[in-house]
């Protein structure tokens, strides 16, 4: 296991490594100039000179990438103009074009929003997801697998942003059961931030569930096929002892390898439930730096989600182990 734990780790700072030099080559070495993405449109070209040699890009392209990296772990320093000094502290990811704001500690204020509505989702869509997937492989050749089935094709088929608009105007529009969703930080009202979120968990949750349905049914009944299942049958043991010691272990563990990774894409890929219902998260982060094309909340959030994402990966990766044992012997 140990073993299994330093090469999936050393496999994931190889990914974080490869996708920092992705990301910077892909925004900073584009045809369109940073420089003047950060002055306006309304600089003179004297004025782009000074923001160029501010933000350290007349030095060649590898030496900006090593001092990026360095900013990622010590910190850097910025040239403010007229002598002045902006010291960013690690790890920075600069500065907003539109705002001045340090894009970490933006980030850092959009993320709670973003792990409220993720973690939510998650428990949802374990819940309904897991436990349909079972019920629809334990009742297989029934009316209840063939109802199962027919709604998760409906749930994965079903975009999220029609989910949402559809459980808004029930829920909301013509049944009045709850207000419109208004986000409110969990330090603020506790109990205002569940209520705002509930219609987003539900949409998010409901939308993922439809694929973990399939993915568990599948998983259930494969190991319900397997020699040691007819074993402990044959010698008489009860079925729900079976289902809930042994097969169930063995469909969970590619669940939760799954989930790691859904929830680390979860993390800045919930655009459209974000936007849908007004949740300042990081996917909102990310189309609103997009729309003015502001270059440094762009790479920051890039680089977070897929150092979430990798994470993730990697977390899930060492939960599948512990639940399969079988897999750190690969």
């Amino acid at each position: 296991m140990t073993r299994f734990v330093l090469k999936r780790t050393g496999g994931a700072l190889l990914v974080l490594l490869t996708l920092s030099v992705a990301v910077y080559l892909l925004f900073y070495a584009a045809p369109a100039d940073p420089a003047r993405l950060a002055c306006g449109e309304r600089c003179n070209p004297v004025q782009v000179a000074q923001v160029r040699e501010q933000l350290g890009l007349n030095d060649p392209l590898p030496l900006q990438y090593l001092h990026f990296l360095q900013g990622l772990v010590a910190g850097r320093e910025y040239s403010g103009g007229a002598g002045t000094v902006l010291h960013c502290n690690a790890p920075c990811l600069g500065f907003s074009y539109q705002t001045d704001q340090q894009v970490t500690a933006l980030l850092l204020d959009r993320l709670p929003a973003t792990l409220s509505l993720a973690l939510g989702a998650l428990v949802i869509w374990l819940a309904v997801g897991v436990g349909t997937g079972l019920l629809s492989a334990l009742r297989r050749g029934g009316l209840t697998e063939r109802a199962l089935t027919v709604l998760t094709l409906a749930g994965t088929g079903t975009p999220v942003f029609i989910l949402g608009l559809l459980l808004l105007m029930a829920v909301c529009a013509y049944l009045q059961w709850l207000p419109f969703p208004t986000y409110v930080a969990f330090g603020d009202d506790p109990e205002q931030w569940a209520w705002n979120l509930l219609l987003p968990w539900v949409t998010l949750g409901l939308f993922e569930s439809a694929k973990y349905a399939r993915l568990t049914r599948s998983a259930t009944l494969e190991t319900l096929a397997e020699d040691h299942i007819r074993t402990f049958r044959a010698y008489g043991v009860a079925e729900r002892a079976i289902v809930t010691r042994h097969a169930l272990r063995g469909a969970v563990a590619p669940v939760i390898a799954l989930s790691a990774v859904d929830f680390g894409t979860m993390i800045g890929g919930a655009v459209l439930t974000e936007s849908l219902f007004g949740i300042p998260g990081l996917g909102k982060t990310l189309m609103d730096g997009v729309r003015v094309v502001d270059l440094p909340v762009v790479v920051g959030v890039v680089l977070a989600i897929g150092t979430a994402v990798v994470v993730a990966g990697a977390v899930g990766d060492l939960l599948h182990a512990l639940a399969d044992r079988r897999v750190a012997l690969v």
